[in-house]
């Protein structure tokens, strides 16, 4: 897929130092459930079992060729939500050098496109900690709207006890705005 700025990609063996130098920050995988990364070699496991699954994409930017982030969905099997079978999860984080530049957003619209019009999911939701809610405004900014629920993500190797704050858009909610 591609936007403005971004190319969104497979991920590949080859990004793994791209990969670790991002993700090896302590500011940036906590606020997304998991531990910053200690190794290139932890990170080139990453993208060989996580990052490797259908609905995962690197972030590259198009300037520089580099990914700087990922971006995906997950299906009601590997979700952190009780969701439907014919809904999905959206994730996403972005390396700090590239925060506040719209960059997070113009990658979730592309996926939300993706999800609702090539997968055809009925539903996508979100969730995001409270104490980052610079991650709720990229979910609404694309069109979520907040549930008023919350919950706890067991799975989550960070952050498994925090609540989460729920958002949810629907298929007919995304045909309006488009």
């Amino acid at each position: 897929m591609e936007t403005e700025r971004l190319i969104l990609r497979p991920w590949v063996e080859t990004d793994a130092e791209a990969l670790y130098k991002y993700a090896s920050d302590p500011e940036v995988g906590p606020r997304a459930g998991w531990p910053p990364h200690q190794s290139v070699e932890e990170s080139r496991e990453i993208i060989n079992g996580i990052f490797s699954g259908e609905g995962m994409w690197a972030v590259e930017l198009k300037e520089t060729g580099e990914p700087i982030g990922c971006v995906g969905y997950l299906t009601s099997e590997c979700s952190n939500l009780p969701i439907a079978e014919d809904e999905a999860e959206v994730g996403y984080w972005i390396a700090k050098p590239y925060w506040n530049q719209g960059i997070c957003t113009e990658a979730m619209k592309a996926v939300v496109n993706y999800c609702f019009g090539v997968k055809e999911f009925k539903k996508l939701w979100g969730d995001y900690f409270p104490t980052n809610p610079a991650s709720g405004k990229v979910m609404e900014k694309c069109g979520f709207t907040d549930t008023g629920r919350e919950t706890t993500c067991p799975n989550l190797l960070v952050g498994s006890t925090q609540p989460v704050k729920i958002l949810c858009l629907t298929r007919e909610e995304w045909e309006q705005k488009r």
